[in-house]
């Protein structure tokens, strides 16, 4: 019993030194804080006024989950020593530490040289493409117009996007995403990037799959989608999953052969140059590495192809209205799956991007395909 109770009082003891050790540090650092204040009266209002409202703080990803850090171009070899001693000083990791902690977490040798939420910019402006068109949906609009057109598209469902694919695919969107994953091959400790990710179905699979060792990145071009994702990963307890903002025609947060996996599950159809999309899927694909599309494409029976049209052409915009309220953004979506490209169409895409030993895989009737595709 005595020894019960010293251990019980050891334990207190430690927990109490923690505890005051915890509320030195912080009183030491609010003391630095409050000095650097005093320098400047501006900068004091300024600073009172970020941290005295809670709702004011930026919104970020949690701890342990980030993989971009903000870039800052005005910094020089001078101010960059400057801000490493201010910043040892007051005990903040130095970029130094950030780029290690981002190899530790991704693989890759240094921090992106930008804000990750920049990267959606569109690639396509009047400048680049001039009055090029192409389609959204059964309509011809300019290239540069098509990403804002199909982000509102996103932006409205998502809060409803998972409810609304079960009930278009009757369930049957899980087995087809399960399928794709018993062809991805992967392996614990692997990197995969599942891009358009949206809500993180894919995604909290392979989180599973690759392990604490592993690493899982969930990119989305559309804010709203990744935060529904973001969400709900986080609350599934997947804390190897990193969250980016990500056009998929560059993937211009992502080096070089990044990554052991790719995939993109009904995502392509939305973009808005699917070629230079392969093409980057390409880039960022380390050797040997595999890219998998998920996408609805062309059923191979045509008594199929007629009852499939008259279900997505009146029961889905039905449903949209029902349900998220908006029938014209399942409208599209249903026109967006005719106008992609058939099977073989993909394929050959896919070939022409540098991909070897491609092939698809009917599903459905060929409602959905998977395509898979190597990188040499």
């Amino acid at each position: 019993m005595t020894q019960s109770n010293n251990q019980n009082d050891d334990t207190a003891s430690l927990q109490n030194k923690l505890v005051q050790d915890s509320i030195n540090h912080s009183n030491h650092t609010n003391a630095q804080v409050k000095q650097s204040l005093q320098s400047t009266s501006s900068k004091q209002t300024v600073l009172n006024d970020q941290f005295g409202d809670v709702s004011k703080l930026p919104a970020g990803t949690p701890q342990g989950q980030q993989t971009t850090r903000p870039f800052n171009s005005a910094q020089t070899n001078g101010t960059q020593t400057n801000t490493d001693q201010t910043n040892s000083a007051q005990n903040i990791p130095t970029s130094s530490h950030a780029t290690q902690n981002f190899s530790d977490l991704t693989g890759q040798r240094e921090l992106p040289r930008f804000n990750p939420k920049d990267d959606i910019n569109n690639p396509h402006t009047p400048d680049t493409d001039g009055l090029e068109e192409t389609h959204f949906g059964y309509k011809k609009v300019k290239k540069a117009e098509k990403q804002a057109k199909v982000a509102d598209v996103f932006t409205s469902v998502a809060k409803k996007y998972d409810i609304m694919n079960d009930l278009m695919s009757f369930g049957i969107h899980r087995l087809w995403k399960r399928y794709t994953i018993s062809l991805s091959g992967v392996r614990a400790g692997q990197h995969v990037l599942d891009i358009a990710g949206g809500t993180g179905d894919l995604a909290k699979a392979f989180s599973r799959e690759v392990g604490r060792n592993g690493r899982v990145v969930l990119s989305d071009i559309n804010a709203a989608m990744l935060d529904v994702g973001r969400e709900r990963l986080i609350n599934a307890g997947c804390n190897n999953v990193d969250f980016v903002l990500a056009n998929a025609e560059t993937l211009a947060p992502f080096e070089d052969e990044s990554f052991d996996l790719l995939t993109i599950s009904f995502g392509l159809r939305n973009v808005t140059d699917k070629d230079a999309a392969l093409r980057s899927m390409y880039r960022v694909l380390k050797p040997g590495g595999r890219l998998l599309i998920l996408e609805f494409s062309k059923p191979i029976f045509e008594p199929l192809s007629k009852a499939y049209d008259l279900y997505s052409f009146t029961a889905l915009p039905l449903m949209g209205k029902l349900v998220a309220n908006d029938a014209e953004s399942y409208q599209y979506l249903a026109e967006s799956i005719r106008m992609h490209p058939d099977q073989q169409t993909l394929k050959t895409m896919m070939e022409n991007a540098g991909f070897v030993n491609c092939d698809y895989h009917n599903l459905t009737a060929g409602i959905v395909a998977v395509h898979r595709g190597f990188k040499k």
